[in-house]
């Protein structure tokens, strides 16, 4: 599941390995673990994008069955080190976090954080969220207002 586009194949997503080991190791495969989540960093290749990284929850982020809220200590410092290091090539393209089912959908919750977090770009481009179900992931590239392009696998 590293190769995803939109249904008129325009935008193209590709996770490097490390990405998809990430939320392999996050994935909620009982019913008492706790959602996980964290940035989602990479390139960007004209209206195309690689992942080549995902942060980690840190000890500070809250963690619950159902809910992941992203303290922006840790994440952002690891996002600026990629920035500066790769002079601007890698940045942040958006967000990851799971859900205790196998084939996830976005809450309201989801929604409405997604919106808020796009309309905060600097570049102005919609942002990438991720969620990691047990046997899925649901991708959508999300604009400052609305429902964006969602992805689909094309492996």
């Amino acid at each position: 599941m590293s190769s995803w586009a939109t249904s008129d194949k325009r935008t193209l997503l590709h996770f490097s390995e490390s990405t998809l080991e990430i939320f392999y190791q996050h994935v909620q495969a009982s019913d008492t673990d706790c959602e996980a989540g964290g940035l989602l960093l990479g390139s960007v290749h004209g209206a195309h994008m690689l992942i080549e990284q995902a942060t980690v929850p840190t000890i500070r982020d809250k963690r619950f069955h159902y809910l992941f809220e992203r303290m922006p200590f840790g994440h952002e410092a690891i996002a600026l080190a990629r920035w500066t290091a790769s002079q601007g090539t890698v940045r942040y393209l958006g967000e990851w976090h799971t859900h205790p089912e196998d084939h996830p959908q976005p809450s309201s919750l989801d929604r409405s954080e997604w919106n808020r977090l796009s309309a905060k770009r600097r570049d102005k481009r919609p942002m990438l969220a991720v969620i990691v179900g047990r046997k899925s992931l649901y991708a959508e590239l999300v604009p400052e207002s609305g429902r964006g392009s969602v992805f689909t696998s094309v492996e």
